[in-house]
């Protein structure tokens, strides 16, 4: 990987067994471009020229995006399950450590005495991670038969630049562990797009004609997910 500076811009170039040039904008301000192999810098470097208008409103963008705080898993701290606010209630006990809803509005964490942040975060993390498999197998099965693909596999796992992620040869997808605190129907969006990518891998007419057709409000639900809060770790999508 090198870099290339236009300006004032600096844009991590990456050359790869690739058809197609992809750019991308993420949360820090950072710029990556992935290339074909055989591209000639020159090339690279006029493409992105013709692009900076779009970088630097993309960065804009990142820019007034709202933050959240970071968490210290302390009492009454704010903590979201599927786009619902929930309290944080802790427990220490000598009994093996577990989460729990509580009357719809707390989630209590019950740890050992003298438990550190490390393990209440690792704690939530579990939890998060077994309520979206709760959530994702009927999400995809439903889908299946509407777009008429089979999923052959899918996880759940922490990422810091995507939401989700489409293996389109193994027909395998992956699931941003983060999505277990948005909305349920931003969860559908991002396995919806992940499935149309097994038949349409790059981001293109013919797949944005393929999610209005299956999902006609996906662009409302990109937007809502693009916009809410973003953790302290960054990604885009």
């Amino acid at each position: 990987m090198k870099v290339m500076e236009i300006g004032e811009l600096k844009i991590e170039v990456v050359k790869k067994e690739i058809k197609n040039i992809h750019l991308a904008v993420y949360p820090k301000g950072n710029i990556r471009l992935t290339s074909p192999r055989d591209l000639k810098d020159s090339t690279i470097r006029l493409y992105a020229i013709s692009k900076l208008s779009w970088i630097k409103r993309q960065q804009r963008k990142f820019e007034k995006q709202e933050r959240e705080s970071y968490r210290n898993y302390v009492e009454r701290e704010s903590h979201y399950l599927f786009g619902k606010r929930l309290l944080l209630k802790l427990k220490e006990a000598e009994m093996p450590s577990k989460v729990l809803i509580r009357n719809k509005t707390q989630l209590e964490l019950t740890v050992r005495p003298g438990a550190d942040r490390e393990k209440k975060e690792k704690l939530l993390e579990e939890f998060y991670r077994n309520e979206l498999k709760k959530r994702i197998p009927e999400l995809i099965e439903k889908w299946e038969k509407k777009i008429g693909v089979k999923v052959s596999a899918w996880g759940v796992k922490k990422m810091t630049t995507k939401w989700g992620t489409c293996n389109r040869e193994a027909k395998r997808i992956w699931i941003n562990l983060e999505l277990a605190k948005k909305p349920i129907s931003c969860l559908e969006y991002i396995i919806v797009h992940e499935m149309v990518h097994i038949i349409e891998r790059h981001h293109n007419d013919k797949f944005m004609s393929l999610m209005t057709k299956h999902l006609p409000k996906w662009k409302q639900l990109k937007n809502e997910l693009n916009t809410s809060p973003v953790s302290h770790i960054d990604w885009e999508y």
